[in-house]
């Protein structure tokens, strides 16, 4: 089935972003995690993946092209011949349908991890007709990773919603209309169902919330999809089946697909014999700290400039890596991408380079984006979040006791809070 390409949503407020060159040519075979085009924004410059197998074709923006967030840009496609007709852009009502959507700007699903395909939407904070503001919460979505609200971006009224709380949109795709003038008909719209021109009537949409939800089909006997034993669930549903004593392992022993989101708590909690989960389960420790400023983007610069590093995650890397009580390799995940780097013995960022290795730390870097806090629990190795906190950062980490003791933890929180505030600390 042929896939859109979408020009990604970076941060809240962004509208457009540049294609500043094209990774794959018109007919080339790319695989899923392929790089496809370079973007750039005001905010950041980043390589763009493809999410489906296939045949790049239909490519309707060339390189210098400044895109609409949302606009699809090529296509995926099962064949290198299929006929490559220009796109429509994404959130454009269907032929024949026009006048079905008031005119507004799009909110697109957001991306926050380079393998998230989807987002489920959990609830509108708004609802159609609703005047918002731009720093307004406009409605929350859970990932395999994270859940977090997402901001209206622009002063307006929300004249269009575009999908339901509970379904999967994918990556880039319109979940609402913000227009500048009060919406004479606001449109209430499924991702899924048909479109409907309108709200749908009162006495309608009170028998479609008695409506019970389609059942989840039943399972086939299979075992947990981690390899590495964990369970994939989202933060969501980890904090409340703890709360609740529920033991997730028990869905993963069932055949239950993963990752689990909170609506599969109810098919845990009507399985047979349940047990409350046990106590002692690995503990793990958040600490957060906040900075006054973020020193990373004028040092990056300076250090362009002068020394010639043009790789920002390389300097992101080495202030991290320089902050391990031994230096060792630190992956930087941000917009989709996931890069790898080696800080020598010498902790000279000059020296730092891309590896293989598996990292010694994850370090997210969430700024330009809505979320402004993080809890999802330890990973396999120790986790630096990075968000924006007005001119300054919001610094998470999260990790086990096995993985880093309470001094330690401590410690690399404070080193790297004081390297990203002050980068002129680390050596180049």
């Amino acid at each position: 089935m042929p896939h859109d390409v979408t020009m990604p949503q970076l941060g809240m407020a962004q509208d457009a972003g540049k294609i500043v060159s094209w990774l794959k040519a018109p007919g080339d075979a790319v695989a899923k995690g392929d790089a496809l085009f370079e973007v750039e924004t005001d905010k950041a410059t980043m390589e763009v993946e493809a999410q489906a197998d296939g045949f790049l074709t239909a490519v309707a923006a060339t390189e210098g092209d400044d895109v609409p967030v949302g606009a699809v840009i090529a296509r995926i496609s099962d064949s290198a011949e299929e006929e490559s007709t220009a796109p429509a852009k994404a959130g454009e009502a269907p032929s024949g349908a026009e006048d079905a959507l008031p005119p507004g700007h799009s909110v697109t699903m957001p991306q926050l991890g380079m393998a998230q395909d989807t987002g489920l939407l959990v609830s509108w904070q708004k609802t159609p007709g609703d005047a918002v503001a731009a720093t307004d919460v406009l409605f929350e979505v859970e990932t395999d990773k994270s859940t977090m609200e997402v901001e209206a971006g622009r002063d307006g009224y929300l004249a269009a919603t575009l999908a339901e709380a509970g379904e999967e949109v994918p990556v880039g795709d319109p979940v609402a209309i913000i227009s500048d003038e009060a919406p004479a008909n606001p449109v209430a719209r499924s991702a899924v169902a048909a479109p409907a021109a309108a709200t749908p009537a009162p006495e309608a949409a009170a028998a479609k919330q008695e409506a019970k939800p389609e059942p989840r089909p039943a399972p086939q006997p299979a075992t947990p999809q981690s390899t590495d034993g964990r369970i994939l669930a989202s933060p969501k549903a980890r904090r409340l089946a703890l709360e609740q004593g529920l033991d997730l392992n028990r869905l993963a022993e069932a055949g239950h697909p993963q990752p689990y989101h909170v609506r599969d708590l109810e098919t845990l909690r009507a399985m047979p014999d349940a047990a409350p989960a046990v106590g002692g389960a690995a503990a793990s420790r958040r600490l957060v700290a906040e900075t006054a400023e973020d020193g990373v983007p004028g040092f990056a610069t300076w250090a362009a400039e002068v020394h010639g590093l043009s790789d920002a995650d390389a300097i992101l890397a080495g202030l991290a890596g320089a902050a391990l009580p031994t230096p060792g390799p630190v992956a930087v995940e941000r917009h989709g991408s996931a890069k790898t780097y080696a800080l020598p013995a010498t902790r000279r960022l000059s020296e730092v380079g891309k590896t293989e290795d598996e990292p010694a730390l994850i370090l997210r870097d969430l700024r330009g984006t809505a979320l402004r806090s993080v809890e999802m629990g330890a990973e396999s190795v120790p986790v630096l979040t990075l968000a924006t906190a007005g001119a300054g950062l919001t610094i998470t980490l999260e990790c086990t006791p096995a993985q880093l003791d309470a001094q330690a933890a401590i410690q690399l929180l404070a080193n790297f809070a004081g390297q990203v505030e002050q980068p002129l600390r680390v050596l180049l």
